[in-house]
């Protein structure tokens, strides 16, 4: 990759960096690692409340956006184009993780922020959201060495129902016109859930809480991001490699305020 600095958005860019801006890699941060439907953003939303100053960096989303998905589509000669579609957005992130084995977590450690938009030395916490998977995790804990891992953790069933309740609309996985919904037409997904879950999920469309091809939808998101990241084997890693600077917390066990504050007491230790 180039050594030369570019501009990704106000404050924050990647490359040599020129005078009044600092690299990710020399900044305290706390990063949330965990997949879709563990509940980042609530916990995030939980930090606020309780420590009020924090600056929360690009996340996830929008770092694919700005710099990994981009530097795939310059690799097929195309131009930066936005990519919405959930399993398509995999593709590319699995493409480039493939390149750079730290995958998201590679293009996080490339990043420098402005000074000023910096919260080193300010009093003020760093948040990233986040990280998932072995590889980003691996990557992260060796080249990362003041970062904090906060690992959040849900059955696949929560995540699937959290998904239903938020109805964002970046939670795209193609269309479904039938608007119907049929576990034996998920087969790659179905065996991630028990019967009594399947039925549970099945249950929502009858209650009419979500239609078919809604349901469809969340579900291969979950299954797609099972596919491309094994949230156990992060823990084992960061359990191993960065034993001091981990937590793991059950969001389903743990009310968001108490999330919060193991979040806070880890950011300090």
């Amino acid at each position: 990759m180039s050594a030369e600095f570019e501009l990704l958005t106000d404050g924050l860019g990647v490359g040599r960096p020129p005078a009044g801006w600092v690299a990710i890699v020399d900044m305290p941060v706390l990063i949330l690692v965990g997949v879709t439907g563990v509940g980042k953003s609530t916990t995030v939303d939980a930090l606020r409340n309780r420590i009020g100053g924090i600056s929360l960096l690009p996340n996830r989303r929008k770092l694919a956006d700005l710099l990994v998905i981009p530097t795939v589509q310059g690799w097929d000669g195309d131009p930066p184009a936005a990519v919405t579609d959930r399993r398509r957005r995999f593709d590319y992130t699995g493409r480039y993780r493939q390149r750079y084995p730290g995958g998201l977590a590679h293009a996080f450690s490339r990043l420098m922020l402005q000074k000023q938009a910096a919260a080193s030395g300010s009093g003020a916490l760093n948040v990233f959201d986040g990280l998932r998977g072995a590889d980003e995790v691996t990557f992260a804990a060796q080249s990362l060495p003041l970062a904090r891992f906060a690992v959040l953790h849900a059955p696949d069933v929560v995540r699937v129902e959290r998904l239903v309740q938020r109805q964002d609309a970046f939670d795209q996985v193609g269309e479904n016109t039938a608007g119907r919904f049929c576990w034996e037409e998920m087969a790659a997904a179905r065996d991630l859930f028990t019967r009594e879950e399947q039925d549970h999920l099945s249950a929502l469309v009858c209650r009419g809480e979500v239609n078919g091809a809604e349901l469809a939808a969340r579900i291969a998101i979950v299954a797609a991001e099972r596919r491309n990241y094994d949230p156990h084997a992060a823990v084992e890693i960061l359990r191993a490699a960065a034993p001091d600077r981990t937590v793991v917390v059950d969001t389903t066990s743990h009310a968001p305020a108490e999330v919060a504050a193991k979040l806070e007491r880890l950011a300090a230790s």
